[in-house]
């Protein structure tokens, strides 16, 4: 009998607690209890993904193409790695510059016979 406390010292305790919890708080709040837990282990991976989501954009805002070579660079920094443009005046350049004539295309009808 000593040999199968020792080897089952866990599931003694956690019956015991079983036990003891279950008539002093009720059914209902063991019940509770294990969905609170169910319902933490299905929100956890969700909020995860959340952040990983987030994190994704931020990175993808900070981006910045030469607008002189096409080189990416991660926008820590000013200037482009390959030609050594100013990154920042280049973007600003380009949009303030352009008419808004130069961005749309023109499309004509034909009929096809």
């Amino acid at each position: 009998m000593n040999y199968f406390l020792k080897a089952n010292k866990n599931l003694l305790t956690y019956s015991l607690i079983i036990l003891f919890v279950i008539p002093i708080f009720g059914f209902n709040f063991f019940i509770g209890l294990v969905g609170n837990v169910l319902l933490l282990l299905f929100l956890i991976p969700l909020l995860l993904l959340i952040l990983v989501f987030m994190s994704f954009n931020s990175y993808k805002s900070k981006i910045n193409t030469c607008s002189n070579c096409g080189a990416i660079s991660l926008g820590l920094s000013k200037t482009c790695m390959n030609c050594g443009a100013d990154l920042e005046n280049i973007n600003n350049k380009n949009q303030l510059d352009k008419k808004a004539s130069a961005s749309t295309i023109d499309v004509q009808a034909e009929e096809i016979k």
